[in-house]
């Protein structure tokens, strides 16, 4: 397994054209990809159809095709965090929408750290994702990192260029934030 200067170096390498660094990179990164898919949907109940592998899938496809500087590892998850969060988002409207008036059950996914022993709707956590980042965009940030991206407090603390005790505080606040925004949200 490779550590993660050896993907951030690749990751470079790549960026500067050398297709033979993706080749070396891309089997790591997708397989890290498939562990945070899989996380996000450890604890779903049935009635899904969107999968892991095919979370992973298009959202691979869609961060190999961008055309932007990857700076390092932690940058090029953070990427990954926002795609799978999009494509989580618009699958789950895409569904609802076709849904209208059936008996299918909304797209959920359980955090324990954002509610627990209860599946959340993917919906209702990007409004309350989307509200906390109009009052703290950096919550929302370390939220989204850490929940869709599967980063680590250190990767985190790297990439926001913060401290770890600050990601640790930060993520405690607004995950309370969250559980509070939603269980009002739920019970109005």
């Amino acid at each position: 397994m490779a550590d993660r200067d050896q993907i951030t170096r690749w990751l470079n390498d790549w960026v500067e054209g050398d297709e033979s660094a993706f080749e070396r990179m891309a089997p790591v990164v997708y397989e890290e990809l498939r562990q945070v898919a899989r996380r996000l949907f450890s604890r779903e109940r049935g009635g899904l159809t969107l999968q892991p592998t095919a979370l992973v899938h298009e959202a691979y496809g869609r961060l190999i095709g961008l055309d932007i500087e990857v700076a390092n590892r932690e940058h090029f998850y953070a990427l990954a965090a926002r795609t799978m969060r999009r494509l989580l988002i618009n699958h789950a409207r895409a569904r609802n929408a076709a849904k209208r008036g059936g008996q299918d059950s909304p797209i959920t996914l359980k955090e324990d750290q954002i509610a627990e022993n209860q599946a959340i709707d993917v919906l209702a956590l990007d409004e309350a994702l989307t509200r906390l980042s109009e009052h703290d965009a950096r919550k929302a940030e370390i939220l989204e990192l850490s929940y869709f991206g599967g980063l680590t407090h250190p990767a985190i603390a790297r990439l926001l260029d913060i401290s770890e005790a600050t990601v640790v505080r930060d993520k405690r606040v607004a995950t309370l934030w969250l559980r509070k925004f939603m269980a009002d949200d739920q019970a109005g």
